[in-house]
């Protein structure tokens, strides 16, 4: 993600965003206003994608010319954050294009910081039959490879576009619409000024425990279909309280079935840091039990003064909580059941790929269920009796 303004068609400063489509390629850079003005890729990448699995796709031909392009974005930045991709683990593009492009911008560029907002497949929306195995294959990637991975699904963003926002028949414009003003909202801290700023790898740093318990569930206040205004203005305790809602997360897992590990929360707008410090200590008193205990000061705050465009407030939400494990024992059982079969893998081993990988990606993804389980038991009485057992053997 370049941290310099951008010239194209002379906009205001602004950061180039990367959009990967499945049409023809498209570099945009979008300003404050929300307005984009892109080139199309022809002077970039021209060309149809068809894949079959992450990694192993008929786009390895392309990623020379890929990665030259992205060297040359870098090389023009004068300071680079890191990288931000959006891809989706069901389809093939997203899952085999984006894991490839993924562990090629790692091994180019490891110590950047790489971003993926992921789209995981949902249990009543999907479109395709080997989802599972393409899910499955891309997280086993996003764990050695992602250093922060929001993770949204369809189903959540449609319970809240018909539940909360009252919308009869929801479009992909607006599911998008809540995607970007989450992921808009995770990088205000490097556009705009504010009074506490948070760049990707300080909320890295604040955010990630352990290595590989990296995946977020993100959430927005308030939310607001496309076009429409905010009714009334929000104070900070709701806007705190709305982002706290198990309503409010883009992904289909319920916080209160797990614990926070980390937290952050990005306020946008004239607020005072004051009653913003005391709205998240009086949350976090509150609902302790949801919190753990053995990791003190685990909830990271960040403010800036720049509201989004027709809100005077608004809080982006991002929590580390072991619920995410429903979202992974939900692909792994769809997984467990088509791979005990082996149905459809005849479409992966003719591209090249062996069952071990399968194996091994399934193997990984399970390993993380238990490692978020293990810390969702954890206590900080059980870490000083083993610190103490450790002090007595010794």
């Amino acid at each position: 993600m370049p941290s310099r303004p951008s010239q194209v068609a002379g906009t205001c400063p602004a950061l180039c965003w990367w959009i990967w489509s499945r049409a023809p390629w498209t570099l945009c850079a979008r300003g404050p206003s929300g307005r984009s003005s892109g080139r199309t890729a022809s002077s970039l990448v021209r060309v149809g994608l068809e894949t079959t699995g992450p990694g192993d796709t008929t786009q390895k031909e392309l990623m020379e010319s890929v990665m030259d392009v992205v060297r040359k974005e870098a090389e023009s930045c004068d300071c680079l954050q890191g990288f931000q991709l959006t891809h989706s683990l069901g389809g093939g593009t997203g899952s085999g294009m984006g894991s490839l492009l993924l562990s090629k911008i790692r091994e180019e560029y490891p110590d950047r910081i790489i971003n993926t907002f992921s789209i995981l497949p949902s249990p009543r929306v999907s479109d395709t039959v080997v989802e599972p195995y393409n899910a499955t294959l891309s997280v086993h990637q996003l764990i050695e490879n992602a250093d922060e991975t929001f993770c949204i699904d369809n189903e959540a963003l449609y319970d809240i576009c018909s539940r909360t926002l009252k919308l009869p028949t929801p479009t992909y414009g607006d599911l998008n619409h809540l995607v970007s003003a989450t992921m808009s909202g995770v990088t205000t801290c490097l556009r705009f000024p504010g009074q506490l700023n948070a760049d990707l790898r300080k909320l890295a740093v604040n955010m990630v425990p352990f290595p590989r318990l990296h995946f977020f569930m993100p959430g927005f206040a308030p939310l607001t279909s496309r076009g429409s205004q905010q009714y009334r203005a929000l104070t900070v305790a709701e806007l705190t309280q709305q982002m706290f809602d198990a309503r409010n997360m883009m992904a289909a897992c319920d916080p209160r079935h797990g614990r926070y590990l980390t937290a952050a929360a990005i306020f946008r707008g004239r607020m005072p840091m004051r009653e913003v410090d005391e709205q998240m200590f009086n949350i976090q008193n509150k609902n302790s039990s949801y919190f753990a205990d053995w990791l003190p000061h685990n909830v990271k705050t960040a403010v800036c003064d720049i509201p989004p465009r027709g809100l005077k407030m608004s809080a982006t939400f991002i929590g580390n909580n072991t619920a995410i494990q429903e979202l992974f024992k939900r692909v792994s059982e769809q997984f467990t059941a088509m791979f005990r079969r082996k149905a459809f893998l005849h479409w992966y081993t003719g591209e090249g790929m062996d069952e071990m990988e399968f194996t091994e990606a399934e193997s990984n993804m399970n390993d993380l269920v238990s490692e978020y389980q293990q810390y969702q038991d954890a206590t900080a009485e059980e870490e000083e009796f083993e610190e103490y057992a450790e002090e007595e053997e010794a």
